[in-house]
């Protein structure tokens, strides 16, 4: 059976990041995010906004960075995977909740909003930690991040004709609709 296991969140972060050294030497940096969806009610017309509370783990190297640059309220973006904590309370409940488990944060800029993501740094070799900057170590990460940035000079473009007849519209194709393909098989 296969399965997957990806989160993706954009928020601002509900406290300040609590910061932990292991005894084995590893830093984890605990982060709180809030993530807001507006929609509407479709019974009363009026606007609802829920928001989302949940814990994130930073582990290791990028634990350090989370501690040093980032403050409560702060946008940032988290790709992790998703993981149910469990345990006992004091008073012998079995308790359990979801957190992430961050495998990249991204911190935006101040004035980004939730869903927003042009905060984000627009260079393709570092990502933006306060005044400091890290390159990726992970050659994999840094092609992503050529691809990404090659992705947004394209949007920039002007439109121009493309090879499929039609001309994009800001690195978008305009496809063209074609009849279903029929053949002579029965079904």
């Amino acid at each position: 059976m296969a399965s997957f296991n990806r989160v993706i969140m954009i928020g601002n972060l509900t406290r300040d990041p609590e910061y932990k050294q292991l005894t084995s030497g590893q830093g984890v940096c605990r982060l709180g995010l809030a993530t807001n969806r507006e929609f509407k009610n479709k019974q009363s017309g009026t606007m609802v906004q829920e928001v989302c509370y949940i814990d994130i783990d930073v582990w290791g190297p990028q634990a350090e960075p989370c501690k040093q640059y980032l403050q409560k309220g702060r946008p940032v973006l988290v790709e992790g995977r998703l993981k149910l904590d469990t345990w006992q309370d004091q008073n012998g409940q079995n308790r359990s909740k979801h957190l992430i488990v961050a495998d990249r944060v991204v911190f935006l800029s101040s004035g980004a909003q939730a869903g927003d993501v042009t905060g984000v740094q627009d260079s393709p070799d570092a990502q933006d930690f306060g005044s400091a900057r890290v390159e990726p170590q992970n050659p994999v990460e840094r092609e992503l991040l050529n691809q990404i940035d090659s992705v947004k000079k394209r949007k920039r473009a002007a439109p121009a004709a493309d090879n499929f007849g039609g001309t994009t519209n800001q690195g978008e194709v305009d496809f063209k609709d074609e009849a279903p393909f029929k053949d002579d098989l029965p079904f």
